[in-house]
């Protein structure tokens, strides 16, 4: 890690606000509880963004973390409820799901909404002057999206681009919750 936590904490990244600028991580992850609870989007349009947003920030942990399937664990150690969150909106994706959004334009798997927010996200965190003025992709995304749902897709990438940076330049992503995947499911530590 790149700032002292104490070894004997199980989640440095949960108590980074314990030890350091707690008004701002603590903003931070009441952000990041927004996006996953007040969402509308469907869960495999909001994952394909999350796991494309993960992908170019190098954070492992948001590389391995699979909503459906890991959300509650990680709420269960922070004693939060998981109920209401953006696991409710529809079926989980499949791994092959997760293992193309680098092949996004190509891989069949993604209907026109996922493969939009794919773009969306992977353009918003690598060239957000370029997609702000591109009128043939915001043509398709308005084609495809509501302003609600535009809105609310910003929003969800602006979160995961923040938290995935900062869990990953720290070095957080090799010492966080999740981190180990069986078979099974998540395990805590």
């Amino acid at each position: 890690m790149r700032v002292a936590i104490p070894d004997d904490n199980p989640d440095p990244f949960s108590a980074l606000g314990d030890y350091f600028s707690s008004e701002m991580v603590g903003a931070s992850k009441n952000f990041s509880q927004a996006v996953y609870r007040k969402t509308q989007l469907p869960l495999r349009v909001f994952e394909g963004a999350r796991a494309r947003t993960a992908d170019i920030n190098g954070c492992m942990v948001c590389r391995a973390f699979r909503a459906k399937r890991d959300l509650k664990d990680f709420y269960s150690v922070q004693a939060i409820d998981a109920s209401g969150t953006v696991i409710e909106n529809g079926a989980a994706p499949d791994e092959d799901f997760y293992q193309n959004v680098t092949n996004w334009r190509t891989y069949p798997g993604y209907d026109a909404r996922e493969r939009i927010a794919i773009e969306y996200a992977e353009r918003f965190c690598l060239d957000p002057q370029g997609l702000a003025s591109d009128e043939v992709f915001w043509a398709a995304a308005k084609a495809a999206f509501t302003d609600e749902e535009i809105v609310d897709l910003s929003q969800c990438i602006a979160s995961f681009i923040a938290s995935g940076r900062v869990a990953h330049v720290l070095g957080l992503d090799k010492v966080c919750s999740i981190l180990e995947l069986g078979d099974a499911g998540s395990h805590v530590r």
